[in-house]
């Protein structure tokens, strides 16, 4: 298997941290430029970072992304790094382009950024897990967000405490046709 397939393969959605280990500031920055680095249509850049690490705040953050009705996302307060990822207004071209195609080309590219932060993380040894089912008035609330600002994911990454799992996928000749939809 080549480099790449083998990260891909190691990366799971983590949901057990070592809340007593920092993630070091050199990897977050690495991290940060490999999204900074992704693509997205018309170049555009639809993405904004907060990269929450203060304590008092990650735990109000945590707070926000957990539903005690759900039960779910209460593993959030082990991790040491939330990198939230807010929308911001494409640029003409993209947003023409959206409009025409009728397509949310920022919602694409948001996603684009996603997968490459949490495969850089994969490859710095930390663990990620990707949160979008979450209260965005109270995530706005903690993080000071315009009001008129979407937020649509909040990625979660430390030293994991979960072994690897092996990954359960569909075959390749159950997802994939040739010249023609099968």
């Amino acid at each position: 298997m080549e480099n790449f397939q083998i990260l891909a393969a190691q990366r799971q959605s983590d949901r057990a941290f070592d809340p007593s280990r920092p993630v070091e500031k050199e990897k977050i920055q690495r991290i940060l430029e490999t999204a900074r680095l992704a693509p997205s249509a018309c170049n555009s850049q639809p993405w904004h970072f907060i990269v929450v690490d203060d304590t008092e705040i990650r735990y109000r953050l945590a707070d926000a992304v957990a539903s005690k009705l759900l039960g779910i996302n209460h593993f959030t307060k082990q991790a040491p790094i939330h990198i939230v990822i807010v929308e911001e207004k494409p640029n003409l071209t993209a947003g023409i382009g959206s409009w025409v195609k009728d397509k949310n080309f920022a919602h694409i590219d948001v996603g684009i950024v996603a997968a490459h932060i949490v495969l850089a993380a994969e490859d710095e040894g930390l663990g990620s897990c990707i949160l979008g089912w979450f209260d965005e008035e109270k995530v706005r609330n903690v993080l000071h967000i315009p009001s008129g600002k979407r937020v649509l994911l909040d990625i979660v990454l430390g030293y994991s405490t979960q072994p690897k799992k092996k990954k359960s996928r569909k075959p390749l000749d159950k997802i994939v046709s040739w010249n023609r939809y099968e």
